[in-house]
């Protein structure tokens, strides 16, 4: 089931002033060291800061919360599968509130998608409830009872 929606729309010009003007003090705040890190070893590394500060955003809507309401710049973070494929990782009070949101018997995972086309950068993420698989299997090589 789906627990939460969120989407936001980033200027990638603005980012791009904010990082001129505010420098490491700005990302220290806002971005974790595997986000920095990701984004500073690309050609277009504020295109990169950009659709990550989208998928903050879209992530505290997602939550349901907005970033007014306790959750800290980094207890959401963008990291990349060795596909590339973005995935959202949530620490702190954005743990907690994604906690909150979770059924009973179920797990939270959080979709995320990224793209930028100058001078916009967007992102999308849904935060998926599924319920926890319960193995009822026997080990390997064993078989139950009555089988």
């Amino acid at each position: 089931m789906i627990v939460g929606i969120g989407t936001d729309l980033a200027n990638i010009e603005r980012i791009g002033r904010t990082i001129e003007r505010f420098g490491d003090r700005f990302l220290d705040r806002c971005y974790t060291e595997t986000e920095r890190a990701r984004s500073e070893r690309i050609a277009n590394r504020v295109e990169s800061y950009a659709k990550r500060w989208a998928a903050k955003e879209a992530c505290s809507k997602a939550l349901g919360t907005g970033l007014r309401m306790g959750i800290a710049w980094k207890d959401m973070a963008v990291r990349n599968l060795r596909t590339g494929q973005p995935v959202m990782e949530v620490t702190g009070w954005a743990a907690d509130r994604l906690a909150s949101l979770t059924p009973p018997g179920h797990e939270a995972l959080i979709h995320v998608t990224l793209t930028d086309d100058h001078p916009w950068a967007s992102a999308f993420v849904v935060i998926e409830a599924r319920p926890i698989a319960i193995d009822n299997a026997p080990p390997a090589g064993e078989k139950r009872a009555g089988t």
